[in-house]
């Protein structure tokens, strides 16, 4: 079963991904996720979304044998 998010009324999808990825810039692929929901700027209570897994991000500026590692 995939990961979820229940909406308390208020949410948008910034704060969405904010309260569960901790960065407002997941946005785009909460939405990607959940396209039946797009046209929804202020959800409601009670609508589900699916949660898309968090990427796992590494820097260039690591040396290559640490990239893999994180």
């Amino acid at each position: 079963m995939p990961n979820t998010y229940t909406t308390i009324s208020g949410d948008m999808w910034d704060t969405v991904a904010y309260k569960v990825y901790g960065d407002e810039s997941y946005m785009d692929k909460l939405i990607a996720a959940n396209l039946e929901y797009r046209h929804i700027f202020i959800f409601p209570a009670g609508v589900e979304l699916v949660l898309p897994d968090k990427a796992i991000e590494t820097s260039a500026n690591l040396p290559p044998w640490k990239r893999g590692a994180l």
